[in-house]
């Protein structure tokens, strides 16, 4: 069907181009596109183009779909893979597809396997830059559905071609981090919270315990960015504070090595300081007359780029203030040449992106509007037994993602953490992320998954049937109304992909999933696959094979595995 569709497309574009002498101007900048009834019933493509050109052309939106209607007809796309075309309403044109059209769509994902639905390469560079913690602490669960995003768009940029580079941005020297080396000191010189002279800004996590212990005992830490090896000096406050960086970066990469993320670089706050990136930005702006002084203080025009008010750059005692870091920041991502860059990142930044946007624009370095992307997400709040979990004070007062994976499973945390809109309030629900049935979205996926190579199996077992052969199958076969339901919805999957990527819409994904997973079931409970008539059987196992070719590829974007089997317990438990 993905074939059928393009080969539609350029018939459209062409029965159009035929009609230029009627509509004139109107037609010379169209598009080519395809949109989904509203109801099945009305068929399986609807083409809007009429409506959308009768207007420039001023003419009759029925009787201009009417002539357009007869264009396409005379189109060999059309004839070989239409079986009607229907005017409806003010001028929609609905397509009902040939059955061959849609079973087409066996045959091709089965031929693509692990790349069904990606695009050519765009020789672009994209980067996103996700998780960013500071290493004070643990990883909390807000740090995890960075994560889970993060990834999964990196992994949706590359089904569209895009070069993609995985980025993690922490400061190492600033006040956070200064706290946190006191705070370790403390606990080294033996005082814990509550004691005389305990800072009241140190952190109070029995985690600090465990850093200033390892850190008397001079042992070595060894993180993705860093080695350091302790002096067990409690005066050494430097020393003190390299070691707890790099305790803390190793502690943040095992989390993420558990729960399957990885990066391509690390990029340090103090470089932009070392490297005098930030005090060249300062300069640009100043330069470009973009800034003025007030009160003692260096602010920026971020008016003139629509930021409701003007922005404090350097304070009257010599600091900066956080944004201008984060513009030379961005001046360094595209002076790397990432002419495209996603930053996932809490809702507690949004203020930050208008004076963000405002000082590269201010800069004149080239940087095109709207750069970067913002993916904002709310944070999670997680229950157990309908009530919110709390923890206690070793983790910090806060759930963690390693909490969150030991508890549950680290597909359930990729799953959930992207089944809604980064945007929305989520409640990550530990009693429904270990139930083994249908109510947990990440199990029925899955047990689509398994389900599927368990028939499979069987098929080599009981009839002899290989894998390897189904390629050969007569996909004529299949035109039970499961069938094709089921293969509708696999070939909606390139379009969805390209759709979730240009929306930085993992969530898409997930719902695709949910569905595809249920039309699988549907399907199951409808049909028998190991029949006597064996050209029959061969086409529906094939059409099971590209199912499970599909659930795997859409899984493996959110970093959830497929498994190919799962106990009888779990399998009695599911319905179709």
């Amino acid at each position: 069907m993905i074939q059928a569709k393009q080969d539609l497309l350029h018939a459209l574009r062409d029965a159009v181009a035929e009609l230029g002498p009627v509509l004139g101007p109107a037609s010379s900048g169209f598009t080519p596109a395809f949109e989904s009834p509203k109801q099945a019933s009305h068929g399986d493509l609807a083409v809007t183009a009429a409506m959308q050109l009768a207007r420039p052309a001023k003419k009759n939106p029925r009787e201009l779909a009417q002539a357009l209607v007869a264009a396409l007809e005379r189109q060999p796309a059309v004839q070989r893979w239409v079986q009607a075309l229907e005017i409806a309403g003010p001028g929609f044109i609905n397509l009902r597809l040939k059955d061959a059209a849609k079973q087409a769509v066996v045959a091709e994902v089965l031929r693509a396997g692990d790349a069904f639905g990606h695009q050519q390469s765009n020789h672009q560079r994209v980067m996103v830059e996700f998780v960013s913690a500071n290493p004070t602490g643990p990883l909390h669960v807000g740090h995890g559905r960075q994560g889970a995003l993060g990834d999964s768009i990196c992994n949706l940029f590359q089904t569209q071609g895009w070069n993609v580079t995985r980025e993690f941005y922490y400061n190492d020297a600033g006040v956070q981090i200064g706290t946190l080396a006191l705070s370790t000191q403390c606990r080294i010189k033996g005082l814990k919270p509550g004691d005389p002279g305990w800072p009241e800004s140190a952190y109070n996590g029995e985690y600090i315990a465990d850093i200033a212990a390892d850190f008397l005992a001079k042992k070595t830490v060894k993180a993705d960015d860093r080695v350091f090896t302790a002096s067990g000096d409690p005066d050494d406050l430097d020393g003190i504070r390299q070691f707890a960086v790099a305790y803390l970066r190793h502690e943040q990469d095992l989390d993420l090595q558990a729960f399957g993320v990885r990066f391509d670089n690390y990029f340090l706050e103090s470089s932009l300081y070392g490297d005098q990136l930030v005090d060249k930005t300062v300069q640009r702006l100043v330069a470009a007359g973009k800034t003025f002084e007030q009160d003692g203080a260096l602010w920026l025009k971020t008016t003139d780029y629509g930021d409701d008010k003007d922005r404090v750059m350097r304070k009257s005692d010599g600091t900066y203030t956080y944004f201008v870091p984060d513009v030379a920041y961005h001046i360094n991502k595209w002076e790397r040449g990432f002419t495209k860059v996603v930053n996932v990142q809490g809702t507690d930044h949004h203020g930050t992106i208008a004076r963000v946007r405002g000082g590269l624009q201010a800069a004149n370095v080239g940087i095109p509007p709207g750069y970067p992307d913002y993916v904002l997400h709310k944070m999670v709040t997680v229950m157990k037994g309908g009530q919110e979990v709390k923890l206690g004070k070793r983790q910090g007062g806060y759930v963690t993602l390693r909490d969150l994976i030991d508890w549950t499973s680290r597909d359930a945390v990729r799953f959930f953490l992207v089944s809604r809109k980064a945007d929305t309030e989520f409640v990550f629900d530990i009693d429904l992320a270990l139930k083994q049935n249908d109510e947990n979205p990440v199990f029925y996926v899955q047990y689509a998954h398994a389900r599927i190579c368990s028939v499979l199996a069987q098929a080599k077992q009981k009839i002899g049937q290989d894998e390897d052969q189904l390629h050969t199958a007569d996909l004529s076969r299949l035109s039970a109304p499961t069938e094709t339901a089921l293969m509708l919805k696999l070939a909606a999957f390139p379009e969805m992909l390209g759709r979730a990527a240009a929306e930085l819409a993992p969530h898409d994904v997930a719902f695709y999933l949910r569905d595809l997973a249920a039309a699988f079931h549907s399907y199951y409970a409808a049909e028998r696959f190991l029949v006597d008539d064996a050209e029959l059987a061969k086409a529906r196992l094939a059409l099971l094979a590209a199912t499970r070719q599909v659930l795997r590829n859409a899984l493996a974007l959110l970093g959830v595995s497929a498994p190919r089997s799962m106990t009888r317990e779990e399998s009695e438990e599911i319905t179709a």
